[in-house]
């Protein structure tokens, strides 16, 4: 199969690859190759590379592109959305759309996991952790889970952690159809015993690690759950409280009612309904939960200086370090929508966001009044924006009706109506929803909030939530933090296994149309014409170039699409009668997520070793075989390998697990180096699962939004995740089926329009040549760097597939320097750093991905050859390690400028290492973070403004005070 050649500058695939013809000749000859043909020739085994490349369609210009996506998107019929079931009608600020949602410096940002570059992005988490918090009364929240269904999931598993004894959960039948259908198998997946009770009863039985309480419920209703959290506490168990944040400006907190977790989604606080995601759910504890909350956790620390730095804190939570003992499988969560979501609460502030409150109460409570009047029946007296309206016989009839007048509705069930309001709901619409039920005049409600649930606690009070008042201060105060940041629209961020490849405006600029924003997820299949075929399209284009017989969009991030996978494995096995199957053989150099995701799955990890070249040790797979082979469900495999390379021996390893009976998992995340010349399902995969927000250009945001389709051949068609909003949670799924993964049938489909653009503006053989120039890359940079970092593993022929393992520790040992060091120089070099420390300690592993050109290309490797001649002077004894360039890097603008400055190397040497700094320079707004400080002293919430003021004082102060 013949590459395509780039002969038209104006096409996508010239605009996506950063190269262009001349600077690719230059890549090749450094390499090696004549060609990129013959270059993926010499690195591809010979016995997986297509003869043809996957079909996707002839290659769309992006206005041709954005065409069809027009096209679609007026096959949509958006209603004014008063459906409901935790999905709402909102009004995102333009400000905010603009400063964050549709800014490259936010959505192009990486996972903070290095804080000194991350400041601004970790500062908005931070917010959001506040407004959290703050709102619903407990000490400590996350920056995010991925929606409301799997963070209901999430506390049902917390709870059996903090209380190993229970092993019996109760949910409130009065929680979301689709939140009782996720969590009910996540916990029958784990072992737990789920029962679907009416909470207004007494709590009954033993054996309960815990209950989840609807806050209000999803009929509208609303009742005291501080009695059943008594109940439970009385019983050793733990309370969770799911519960709508809005509600929380005019409901008193659950941690003042007692709960032990409070739970939701941030998705009103700004965020377009997006037909069903992303959009930020949240999780808030108490104190004595704090060190087994799942996701990540922003935390306040101190830099180099002593001045407030913000990092994510407890890391050793994290999957990636825990593997199979972590508390949760997250690897993406939702930062976009997470700042969004904060941002929007800072805008308004409490004032404006109780008033927003009020009036959706007050629209509710006068809707209510008037079809009261009218003659019909009002299911609840208690209710916040929700009212459940009896119509005997009648409720699709009211349904029908409003839709023809151009209301989306919920039929609750054939009797009841629901009609929720949401933030731009007017007076008017009360008096045209309220006629389908009856005739009368618009009354005006007295509240139906009931005084013992009033809030009284004062909530949203730091000085965060009370400074912007205007546009022209969130303009910039947004400003302020993105440059606070180094993301992809700064420099090159070289992170392998990561792909942070460029995300097409094209596609990007498409997902805040209102035709696909403002469709509400639950919509009629004939309300969301243009959303279907999209998705199937989509969807076919997927399966395509993976190999696989079919995919579903559903899981909402990469660590849900290998659980997804995972069950699907193991419920073939046991619809197929194979109970014993219960083994996952994950390899030692796996991402985290692989041992993690198989936990939560309910299987065992087995670990299969790693060979010295860097490959699955066939040898130790043989023998675990051998050990185990009546019970391996399956084997988790990532492709290339995590160390870099294509192995040979794919094929046979594939063959070895299939021969006892097992099924291949193949991990998906590095597809930037196999699409469109390789297809995992046909060279022995069973199932796989995507990162869109990798190889198919959904942008990081930050650490979320992320897609993770599940893609699988045949046989495994019939576990493939099923519609949470149809589930029956009252009993265990049929064996024979597959199971709800997140909250809507397509997921966070909101952005899959981004990725519907790349493929169909690359075309098939554009994607197939994108990657050739991916390894193209990636092969450059080894080369290049060779002689100051050696790379440590290589495959056939010594070249690596699309990123490279650099191997610092025989200069560490010779210097004292350490992987870290070089990372944090790199910044003042003005790179993010590349992956530290994994899959092999004291390592850096570089991915440069197709988007980025050869003068960029060539910056780093000046940076990285320059940041080797430093460790080559404390080598050669010129510098003592701890006096060193490297060990205070990096430098901050106010470091290098002020009056002293006791460093035996120059300011110049600090911050401008290269003449290329001098026209162009980043400056981080910390030094170097205090990690460990960060852990002993554990702060997760928005310090004081006066704890900030160390970093403006003046030398002489400071010395004044010492």
């Amino acid at each position: 199969m013949a590459l395509t050649d780039i002969t038209d500058p104006a096409s996508y695939l010239a605009r996506h690859t950063g190269p262009d013809s001349a600077e690719e000749q230059v890549m090749l000859k450094t390499v090696g190759y004549s060609s990129l043909d013959e270059l993926v020739d010499a690195v591809l085994p010979a016995d997986i590379r297509v003869t043809a490349p996957p079909q996707t369609g002839a290659p769309l210009s992006e206005t041709a592109a954005q065409a069809r996506l027009r096209e679609y998107a007026e096959q949509n019929v958006v209603l004014k959305a008063f459906y409901g079931q935790g999905f709402s009608d909102t009004i995102t600020p333009p400000v905010i759309r603009r400063g964050v949602v549709e800014d490259a410096g936010w959505y192009t940002a990486y996972t903070p996991y290095q804080p000194e570059i991350s400041q601004g992005r970790l500062e908005a988490l931070l917010t959001f952790q506040t407004m959290v918090e703050e709102l619903t009364g407990l000490p400590i929240a996350n920056a995010s889970l991925l929606d409301e269904a799997s963070a209901v999931a999430e506390a049902v598993g917390l709870m059996a952690r903090a209380k190993k004894k229970g092993r019996r959960v109760l949910l409130d039948a009065r929680l979301h159809p689709q939140v009782l259908g996720v969590a009910a198998e996540r916990a029958r997946a784990i072992d737990l015993e789920v029962e679907i009770t009416d909470l207004s009863t007494e709590l009954v039985g033993e054996d309960l690690c815990g209950v989840v309480i609807a806050y209000p419920g999803t009929d509208g209703g609303l009742s005291n759950p501080a009695r059943i959290i008594a109940a439970i506490h009385d019983r050793g168990g733990l309370a969770t409280v799911v519960t709508d944040p809005l509600s929380l400006l005019l409901l008193e907190s659950p941690g003042e009612l007692g709960a032990d977790i409070a739970v939701g989604n941030s998705q009103r606080f700004g965020v377009p309904m997006f037909y069903g995601g992303p959009h930020a759910a949240y999780m808030a504890v108490t104190d004595a939960l704090k060190r087994q909350l799942p996701g990540r956790l922003v935390g306040v620390s101190v830099d180099a200086e002593g001045a407030p730095a913000y990092r994510l804190a407890l890391q050793t939570r994290e999957q990636h370090i825990r593997r199979e003992r972590a508390t949760s499988n997250i690897c993406t969560a939702q930062a976009l929508l997470a700042v969004t979501a904060a941002m929007y609460a800072v805008y308004h502030g409490p004032a404006g966001l109780k008033a927003i409150a009020e009036r959706v109460h007050g629209l509710a409570a006068s809707f209510a009044a008037t079809v009261r009047a009218g003659g019909a029946e009002v299911l609840h007296d208690a209710f916040f924006d929700t009212v459940a309206v009896k119509v005997p016989g009648g409720a699709q009839g009211v349904v029908d009706k409003l839709a023809e007048a151009g209301y989306l509705v919920r039929a609750i069930n054939g009797d009841t109506v629901g009609v929720s309001f949401g933030e731009s709901a007017t007076e008017g619409d009360v008096e045209k929803l309220a006629s389908a039920f009856g005739d009368g005049q618009v009354q005006e409600g007295a509240t139906a909030i009931p005084g013992d649930l009033a809030r009284t606690t004062p909530t949203l009070t730091h000085e965060i939530f009370h400074t912007m008042h205007s546009e022209t201060q969130m303009m910039r105060y947004l400003r302020t933090l993105g440059d606070k940041d180094l993301a992809l629209d700064r420099t090159m961020i070289p992170l392998g296994s990561c792909t942070m490849k460029l995300n097409p405006t094209a596609g990007m600029e498409t997902i805040t149309w209102p035709e696909f924003a403002n469709i509400h997820p639950y919509a009629p299949d004939e309300q969301a014409r243009g959303w279907i075929a999209l998705i199937e399209e989509l969807e076919g284009w997927l399966a395509e170039l993976t190999g696989y017989a079919k995919v579903s969009v559903q899981p909402n991030a990469g660590s849900q699409g290998e659980l997804a996978g995972l069950l699907a494995i193991r419920r073939y096995h046991v619809a197929n009668g194979d109970m014993e199957r219960d083994i996952c053989l994950v390899p030692a150099s796996a991402h985290g997520t692989n041992a993690a995701s198989a936990t939560l799955a309910n299987l065992r990890v087995v670990v299969v070793a790693t060979a010295g070249d860097g490959s699955i040790d066939l040898a130790d797979l043989d023998a675990k075989l051998a050990q185990h082979g009546r019970n391996v469900a399956a084997i988790m495999i990532t492709y290339p390998s995590t160390h870099g390379v294509f192995e040979e021996t794919v094929r046979e390893v594939c063959g070895k697990v299939h021969d006892v009976g097992g099924q291949v998992y193949i991990d998906g995340a590095n597809m930037n180096a196999l699409t469109g010349l390789a297809q995992p399902g046909r060279f022995g995969g069973d199932v796989s699962h995507l990162n869109l927000h990798k190889t198919f250009t959904i942008p990081h945001g930050g650490g979320g939004p992320g897609v993770g389709p599940v893609a699988v051949a045949e046989h495994l068609i019939p576990f493939l995740p099923t519609d949470p909003a149809l589930a029956d949670a009252t009993r265990p799924v049929d064996e024979g089926a597959g199971v709800p993964i997140s909250s809507t049938k397509y997921g966070s489909a909101g952005v899959l329009p981004i990725s519907w653009s790349y493929i169909a503006m690359m075309g098939s053989e554009g994607l197939a040549r994108a990657t050739a120039s991916a390894v193209l890359g990636a092969n450059y940079l080894a080369r290049e760097l060779q002689e100051s970092f050696p790379v440590l593993y290589t495959g056939k022929n010594g070249l690596v597939a699309h990123e490279c393992i650099f191997d610092l520790r025989d200069l560490t040992e010779q210097s004292g320097v350490t992987a870290a060091d070089v990372a944090k120089r790199l910044i003042d070099y003005g790179f993010h750093a590349p992956t530290l420390s994994f899959p092999v300690s004291g390592t850096l592993m570089v991915e440069p991905t197709e988007s980025e050109d050869l003068a960029e290309l060539d910056r780093f490797i000046e940076a990285m050859r320059a940041i080797r001649a430093e460790i080559q002077e404390i080598i050669d004894g010129r510098v003592a390690y701890g006096d060193s360039v490297l060990r205070h890097a990096p430098y901050t603008a106010w470091s290098v400028s002020r009056g002293e400055w006791d460093h035996a190397f120059t300011r110049e040497q600090a911050a401008w290492p290269v003449p290329g700094l001098r026209r162009v320079k980043y400056f981080p707004p910390v030094r170097r973070l205090d990690e460990a400080y960060g852990d002993r002293n554990l702060v997760c919430s928005c310090p004081p403004p006066e704890a900030f003021d160390l970093a403006h004082r003046s030398d002489s102060d400071a010395t004044e005070e010492n």
